[in-house]
């Protein structure tokens, strides 16, 4: 009933509801052959993996911090993580994801021609739909580049600068044990945030800069990866940390 367990809970409920908004149609996709998807459907689908998607980018950014508060002053850890804000901090998390990926839909939805009716994706992503479109697409992709940086580029910064905070205070503690067992205890967060941010950051790359030049399996493959291998790994990276 840690302050951390209660962060890995909410972790576990936003893997559930990734994996729950993409598997179901994956696995109709392959077993019976159900490749057909309405508008509605997808432009849902479409809402709530990005929902998702920012929720978990959060919770690693609000773990970062937490583990930086039980190093730096483990004393006061109890007084400053509380209960009571651990829950503030997933309510506004969840609230930000719900507001900001709002537009997604609504710029998609806008237009009435599309090029295809066939996505080559497993689910409907927001940039593989966009492809589709018959009009002019600019909003969406600077809605698009405007949301991973004010999402991903965020956290990713707030997440790098926590950990630079702890190294700091770890390197200053005075034995090699003490700073093994403060490094120890962000070994599953380290790995969880990597697993989670590594392949998703090769899914932007080669989407934004490699659309012509790197295959489309690939590109489908990755897509894949970067939204299930997450919640498939961090059960048993903290389970067998645990």
């Amino acid at each position: 009933h840690e302050p951390m367990y209660r962060f890995l809970g909410i972790l576990a409920l936003v893997d559930i509801g990734l994996a729950t908004t993409i598997m179901p149609k994956i696995m109709a996709i392959f077993w019976f052959d159900a490749k057909a998807i309405s508008l509605p459907e997808c432009f849902a689908q479409m809402y709530v993996i990005h929902c998702f998607f920012g929720m978990e980018s959060g919770i690693f950014l609000c773990m970062a911090v937490d583990r930086y508060i039980a190093i730096w002053s483990p004393l006061h850890y109890s007084i400053l993580v509380t209960k009571a804000r651990v829950g503030y901090a997933a309510l506004a998390l969840a609230l930000k994801a719900v507001a900001i990926v709002v537009p997604f839909p609504l710029l998609v939805a806008r237009f009435e021609h599309f090029r295809a009716k066939t996505i080559e994706h497993a689910y409907c992503a927001h940039m593989a739909v966009v492809e589709l479109v018959v009009g002019n697409t600019r909003a969406n992709n600077l809605y698009g580049l405007a949301l991973s940086l004010a999402v991903s580029g965020v956290d990713i910064l707030g997440i790098t600068g926590s950990y630079g905070l702890i190294a700091h205070t770890v390197l200053r503690l005075p034995t090699k044990e003490a700073r093994a067992k403060a490094f120890g205890t962000c070994s599953s967060h380290i790995c969880v945030i990597l697993a989670f941010y590594v392949p998703g950051l090769f899914s932007y790359l080669t989407h934004r800069f490699g659309r012509h030049t790197v295959p489309k399996p690939v590109h489908i493959l990755l897509s894949n990866i970067y939204l299930l291998l997450p919640p498939a790994l961090n059960p048993l990276i903290y389970g067998a940390r645990t």
